[in-house]
């Protein structure tokens, strides 16, 4: 998709994003995150993608040390207008860059969602691995939260799924796959009284062992790999729950 850039999910979808995924709870990421917390090193928390807060502030609410990183400001300028929102650091920048705007070292850095699937290259996935790890204290762990890549359902590498139908508008998202790049390019169409609304979105995906062997190179090791928040196993469907420690003493 053309001048697709880090930013523009965010920018594009900012206004209506809570409102389509309004039936996202976020409690069992928050607890699960915050168990992983109280067990790990102490230190400061970053999340990457922080959007609009759906996870960073119930967290936070906990009294996490926690900062964030966005590509969107239109995103965290939603997130900054919620209660207790303008309380968390926020800078704005790509999130393979990992740069918070401080020289902090954390204890752990996480990405939910499907998130981390916005990242468009391999490159720029196993440059953000490399820098997580950078930033991470001895012991720290690096949490991602995927969707297990479902290629089976598209026919002829292109899907149309019907999400919303109601009395003023119907809701579509329509995809096409290209194999090769394991690249998604898709559009929520809104279709209204008013007009036909678009909102775009591409993901590169990524299969788990693809994953395992990031974290390798950014000298990160696998600790767990869950079906879910509640240590659910995985057995290779839905989104999961993998966790990377970096070792507290250099591997020889």
């Amino acid at each position: 998709m053309e001048n697709h850039g880090p930013e523009t999910y965010g920018d594009l979808n900012a206004d209506v994003y809570d409102e389509w995924h309004a039936t996202l709870d976020p409690t069992e990421t928050v607890r699960g995150l915050a168990e992983l917390i109280e067990e790990g090193p102490a230190g400061p928390v970053l999340e990457l993608a922080v959007g609009t807060g759906r996870v960073t502030i119930p967290l936070a609410a906990h009294g996490v040390d926690l900062r964030g990183i966005d590509a969107s400001e239109a995103m965290v300028e939603r997130m900054r207008a919620k209660p207790g929102g303008a309380d968390i650091p926020v800078a704005i920048g790509d999130m393979a860059d990992v740069d918070p705007g401080t020289d902090d070292q954390f204890a752990l850095v996480f990405v939910v969602f499907s998130t981390f699937f916005f990242l468009m290259t391999q490159d720029e996935q196993v440059r953000c691995f490399a820098n997580v790890a950078r930033r991470l204290l001895p012991g720290g762990r690096f949490v991602l939260e995927c969707p297990t890549p479902d290629v089976a359902r598209y026919q002829r590498n292109q899907s149309l799924d019907v999400h919303q139908v109601a009395l003023d508008r119907v809701r579509l998202v329509a995809v096409r796959h290209d194999p090769v790049e394991q690249r998604f390019d898709g559009h929520h169409v809104l279709i209204t009284n008013a007009g036909i609304r678009l909102a775009p979105a591409s993901m590169r995906y990524a299969w788990p062992s693809e994953l395992d062997l990031m974290a390798r190179l950014a000298g990160l090791e696998r600790r767990h790999r869950w079906g879910g928040w509640r240590h659910e196993p995985f057995r290779g469907e839905g989104n999961y729950v993998t966790v990377y420690e970096k070792p507290a003493t250099p591997t020889p």
